[in-house]
């Protein structure tokens, strides 16, 4: 584990280089830039994302960069980034799944930096090396996805630090090439997804 996070952090400047970073919303470029889901009757807006739509609550705020969409449900100091101090969760698409290499074996790690505490403090964050649980859960009438949850902590910062421990739930649906990722444990997404509708 120290290996691994040790590469990370040594490959760090080459990825500020070679991953182009999102602008800010309003730098933000053509194609990339945040965009609301539209708001829909009963407090809940559609939210579409490669032919998968979901029913959110319309509280929530979408950013859309390129094939990655983060949903944000709640206080949110930096989206930009994901490890950032944002409650909200992901849906990535096949081309930034490409990118970083992810098959749904391994945890979806999108940086080569060893990434901060999610929830707030400097404290770096260690990746477990074997899933929690696993399983196959429903997204939507005919369509299945591989569940998996890593139990991940932040380790603590000094003699006063403490270990804050969360778990990272991905639902990978590999033939329609989507992952969402969530690490907040929003206790409404298991039924979002299984209530996900196709077009």
């Amino acid at each position: 584990m120290r290996k691994r996070s040790s590469a990370l952090a040594a490959l760090s400047a080459v990825a500020m280089l070679a991953v182009p970073v999102a602008a800010p919303a309003a730098a933000a470029p053509a194609g990339a830039s945040p965009v609301a889901a539209a708001p829909q009757a009963r407090g809940t807006a559609a939210l579409s994302f490669r032919g998968m739509n979901l029913r959110i609550p319309s509280a929530w705020k979408v950013r859309r960069y390129a094939d990655t969409v983060r949903v944000i449900t709640g206080a949110c100091a930096d989206p930009e980034y994901f490890y950032g101090d944002c409650k909200g969760f992901w849906l990535v698409g096949p081309k930034t799944l490409g990118y970083w290499g992810y098959t749904g074996k391994t945890q979806y790690i999108p940086t080569l930096a060893q990434p901060s505490c999610p929830f707030g403090g400097l404290t770096p964050v260690v990746f477990a090396d074997r899933a929690g649980s696993k399983g196959l859960r429903q997204a939507g009438r005919g369509h299945t996805a591989r569940y998996t949850a890593w139990r991940d902590y932040c380790e603590p910062q000094g003699s006063s630090g403490r270990k804050v421990r969360f778990t990272q739930r991905e639902w990978f649906l590999p033939t329609s090439k989507i992952l969402v990722a969530d690490l907040w444990d929003h206790k409404e997404l298991s039924g979002l997804l299984k209530n996900a509708t196709w077009s």
